[in-house]
């Protein structure tokens, strides 16, 4: 709410500042004129409007769309990944392949199982392997038969 009435109130002096500055008798095109213009109605002017900007999220809005795409192009790399894999990745691989952290990859294989793009299967030892069945009969996309063809 601070930012607001701050951004609020600093654009309203910017304003009243412009309003002072068109009603003066001083020379518009003095370079002291345009200077005292900038210095008393440009910089509240500015820090209002990042003040207003930053209540109303611009920036939160464009990080989190950035992050979305960030995740969006990690997935598409994933999915490339289990095409050369035979369909078959742990997070390990995902991690050093992409360059992030293996709790990250383990992050971005359960977003794709919760979205029912991959299976998780268990070895004896431990160890967890994400499938990809999609991926792994794509080969078998040529011979693909329309539903009603016997």
């Amino acid at each position: 709410m601070g930012k607001l009435v701050g951004g609020g109130a600093l654009l309203a002096l910017a304003l009243f500042m412009v309003a002072g500055f068109l009603r003066a008798d001083a020379d518009p095109f003095a370079v002291s004129t345009i200077v005292a213009l900038l210095i008393g109605a440009g910089l509240p002017g500015a820090g209002g409007a990042w003040l207003l900007a930053s209540h109303f999220g611009v920036g939160r809005r464009i990080d989190r769309r950035r992050e979305e795409l960030r995740r969006d192009t990690l997935e598409a790399e994933i999915l490339r990944m289990a095409g050369r894999h035979d369909g078959r990745l742990t997070a390990v691989e995902v991690a050093g392949e992409l360059a992030v952290p293996t709790t990250m990859a383990e992050e971005l294989l359960n977003e794709l199982m919760a979205r029912e793009l991959a299976d998780i299967e268990i070895t004896e030892s431990g160890l967890l392997v994400y499938t990809f069945d999609d991926v792994r009969h794509l080969s078998e996309k040529d011979s693909a038969k329309g539903l009603l063809e016997p």
